[in-house]
């Protein structure tokens, strides 16, 4: 089977996580430092698609490590609504890889101008964006070809989680940044091929997860609609017993994706709950006991946990778009840069 642009570039992950703490390093010091300085009362983001899943994730990492309040603001407000928001004293973090996008970048201005500290994650220094912001962290990804984000979901993530431990001063959480790239190619090499089996033929799933884990299963949800045109919608582990369950049946696919953090106990609990009312339920952790385990890569902080199992999806979900007749880099109706006004 040829190989696709998708997993080219998801095998150099570790490589462009490794360049990124090299050569960002003096820029993700110097934000953290500014916001050290500004010490806001609350963090907002702005950002959408797989950037948006970013800051999900970056919102949890961010209330957990500096207990800092974290709102994600809608782009709209500005482009579409012209509304101007209250943002004096506040650190605004904008994620986008192509930094084009008019809605994010009309924001971002906004912000600025309403005496925001305004941060770009772009992989793009010539980009509007850059022009909007106030700081820059390059994500030093290289180029992504493939419609699908792979290396610069990771990236931004990274780039923001090593902004965060540098602005907390937490010395754990620098060390397991630093000590990524090797894990990360361990995790894109694990063998998930018990979903991949049953996604080949599956119409529609259900991903979850709780926490940071929680971003990481939204992110997961949109690729599966994005790579091989499955219906999948991401749900929080507390939430899915609520309304949700109703849909699941028999052999209904649910992927559990767990790190080893305080959320791991509740959302091996409802993996093996929807297993026990006949779902097909696979968890990336070895306490199930009715769900089926998935081999994954634990690294050196639970905060860093997320970032391994979604390369080790990436790996598997680039498998069964292939296996289902996709080619994962070029899905339909899409394009690699989306400009939404």
């Amino acid at each position: 089977m040829t190989t696709s642009q998708m997993q080219r570039e998801l095998l150099e992950i570790p490589e462009a996580v490794a360049r990124l703490l090299d050569k960002g390093g003096p820029a993700i010091r110097a934000t953290a430092k500014s916001a050290r300085d500004l010490d806001p009362a609350y963090i907002a983001t702005i950002a959408r698609g797989s950037s948006d899943h970013a800051c999900t994730y970056l919102k949890y990492a961010a209330e957990l490590t500096l207990g800092l309040p974290v709102a994600s603001l809608g782009p709209s407000i500005a482009s579409i609504y012209g509304a101007r928001l209250k943002l004096g004293g506040a650190l605004c973090l904008s994620v986008s890889q192509s930094g084009k996008s008019p809605d994010i970048v009309q924001l971002t201005s906004a912000a600025r101008q309403a005496g925001a500290l305004t941060v770009a994650v772009t992989n793009n220094l010539s980009s509007p964006l850059c022009e909007a912001a106030e700081a820059i962290l390059d994500i030093h990804a290289g180029a992504e070809l493939s419609v699908a984000a792979t290396k610069t979901f990771v990236t931004s993530a990274v780039a923001g989680l090593a902004m965060i431990a540098e602005w907390a001063g937490d010395a754990r959480l620098r060390a397991a940044i630093a000590n990524l790239p090797a894990q990360l190619d361990a995790a894109a090499r694990t063998d998930w091929s018990p979903l991949a089996e049953v996604m080949r033929e599956a119409g529609s799933l259900y991903t979850i997860g709780r926490g940071p884990s929680f971003a990481i299963s939204g992110e997961a949800a949109l690729k599966f609609k994005e790579t091989c045109q499955i219906h999948a919608e991401s749900y929080s582990s507390a939430e899915v017993l609520h309304g949700p369950v109703s849909i699941v049946g028999a052999d209904f696919p649910v992927l559990a994706l767990t790190a080893a953090d305080a959320a791991q106990e509740s959302v091996v609990e409802v993996a093996d709950a929807l297993a026990g009312k006949g779902a097909r339920v696979f968890a990336t952790s070895d306490r199930a006991r009715k769900a089926t385990p998935l081999p994954f890569v634990r690294t050196d902080h639970p905060l860093t946990d997320p970032i391994a199992l979604i390369v080790s999806f990436y790996a598997m979900v680039e498998q069964v778009a292939r296996s289902r007749g996709v080619n994962p880099d070029t899905p339909r109706h899409l394009n690699k840069v989306t400009q939404t006004l």
